[in-house]
């Protein structure tokens, strides 16, 4: 398998947990992935210097959408209400009010939020969420990348 993309034989069932964190709010963040399809696994992470655990929240799920190679029917697990209910409902009043909260704010995060919403129209996905850290091992690999890939950047950040 490739670096950048799940292969095509992953699909069209995939199920995909994902989760993002921050250290400080904002501060040093990363997001993790974990693609599942059959016998296959893909995990993918990354990180950010300065952002919110939102924005890496919606990161991991945009990545994940973004490494299949074509469109598949996806059970994706966040333990984000605010992906979850952005993506499944809340979204659709943004867009009819360009990209405005109910109180005329511009909506926080709109360019992934658009991102997240462009990918997901590839897929079948069925958006589901579950409590964080509770022992889910999807979402607790996922977790895991996260904190990784914080490490990671934390690390290159001392030695640059």
């Amino acid at each position: 398998m490739s670096d950048d993309a799940v292969s095509d034989d992953m699909c069209p069932h995939v199920i995909i947990h994902t989760d993002g964190g921050c250290r400080g709010n904002p501060g040093l963040g990363g997001w993790g992935a974990v693609l599942r399809s059959g016998p296959h696994e893909k995990c993918l992470k990354g990180s950010e210097a300065h952002t919110t655990n939102n924005r890496m929240e919606l990161m991991a799920a945009i990545s994940a959408l973004r490494a299949l190679t074509r469109p598949c029917r996806i059970e994706l697990w966040t333990d984000s209400q605010y992906v979850r209910q952005g993506i499944t409902q809340w979204i659709y009043n943004w867009i009819k009010k360009d990209w405005k909260t109910a109180s005329k704010a511009p909506v926080k995060n709109a360019e992934l939020w658009k991102m997240l919403l462009e990918e997901s129209r590839r897929h079948d996905i069925q958006w589901h969420w579950l409590k964080g850290h509770a022992g889910h091992e999807g979402n607790e690999l996922a977790d895991q990348l996260a904190n990784a890939a914080m490490d990671e950047l934390k690390t290159r950040e001392k030695t640059s």
